[in-house]
């Protein structure tokens, strides 16, 4: 009986999808950090692809009232990763990384379009100064404590490159971005001590490319460039599961 068990139980092992097997044997686990003005639903397509490549993949979703706030969510969703962690922030979500990857189970940072601060730098300090001839975000003034993009605006600004009718939508169902997350400073700026990855997004009107690349070269960063809006994750997914496997792969 016990043989017939263990044939059983060795059947159906071998029956499971190739990333179901694999995905005890991966030894990095990625933690992914959304950026303002939208929720953790954008990381979909990225989240896919990782977790059928046998990757544990965790999605952080950040209230973005509060830099302190959404640094505490990225950590309590570091520490229930399995394993080390490959820790990926997009826009407002680079300036969580940086602040939150200090924490000793972070092996390296992934940062995709987005903000780098140093130290005793905010996200607001960055975005006030974009290069001369190149465009800043269009945001409305703030009101009640929190920043909106134009709606408007927000389909060519944020994603040119993506269906209109998502964006459409993603520009009526922004979430409120609190003025305390924009202006708070970081204090100890991760990429200073860990391998740092940054994906450049050459048509992105919501950070601009040469504040993007002055961010990766003081960082130290691997860059690799490409033609995509600032939601790269939305408009070239199967790019950032490449970039963010290569980091993972040297993280090993």
């Amino acid at each position: 009986m016990k043989h017939l068990i263990l044939g059983a139980l060795l059947s159906m092992a071998a029956s499971l999808p190739s990333s179901a097997q694999s995905s005890a044997s991966k030894p990095i686990s990625i933690v992914l950090v959304h950026g303002a003005f939208v929720d953790a639903s954008g990381w979909k397509a990225v989240y896919d692809k990782l977790t059928g490549d046998g990757y544990e993949v965790l999605v952080v979703q950040n209230p973005t009232v509060t830099l302190e706030g959404d640094v505490a969510a990225t950590r309590q969703v570091i520490a229930r990763a399995t394993n080390p962690v490959l820790l990926v922030g997009h826009s407002y979500g680079g300036a969580v990384i940086t602040e939150a990857g200090s924490d000793a189970k972070v092996a390296s940072l992934v940062y995709l379009a987005a903000f780098a601060p140093e130290a005793g730098e905010s996200v607001s300090d960055l975005a006030s100064k974009p290069p001369p001839g190149e465009p800043s975000a269009p945001l409305l003034p703030a009101r009640d404590g929190f920043l909106l993009v134009d709606q408007s605006k927000f389909p060519a600004a944020f994603a040119a490159d993506v269906d209109r009718s998502l964006t459409t939508f993603m520009a009526a169902a922004q979430m409120p971005w609190g003025t305390a997350a924009v202006q708070t400073k970081i204090t100890s700026p991760a990429w200073k001590q860990k391998p740092t990855y940054f994906m450049l997004t050459t048509h992105d009107h919501m950070i601009p490319p040469g504040t993007q690349r002055a961010m990766a070269k003081r960082a130290g960063a691997q860059v690799r460039e490409i033609q995509s809006s600032h939601a790269v994750m939305l408009s070239h997914p199967d790019e950032v599961v490449d970039f963010i496997k290569t980091a993972a792969e040297a993280a090993k």
